[in-house]
């Protein structure tokens, strides 16, 4: 007998049986490979998944800066002698 069930798909296709894996499969996509072999991306993206909040903090207070110092600042490239 034929039963349904819930299943994810990543950006490449892939079925997942929760939405955190399939999208942990697609963050590893975006980190490409990270440390040998590629070994460390699994455990990267499940670390951004888990700090989402903090990371999207950071970069939200990053962009408020940056906005206003593109019309606000100049950047003078300083040389070592």
């Amino acid at each position: 007998m034929a039963l349904e069930c819930v299943a994810y798909r990543d950006s490449k296709g892939g079925l997942h049986a929760s939405l955190e894996k399939a999208t942990l499969e697609d963050l590893a996509a975006v980190l490409g490979r990270v440390g040998d072999e590629g070994g460390m991306t699994a455990g990267v993206a499940k670390l951004i998944f888990d700090k989402r909040a903090d990371i999207e903090r950071v970069f939200a207070e990053h962009d408020q800066l940056n906005l206003h110092s593109e019309h606000a600042a100049t950047v003078e490239r300083l040389h070592a002698v």
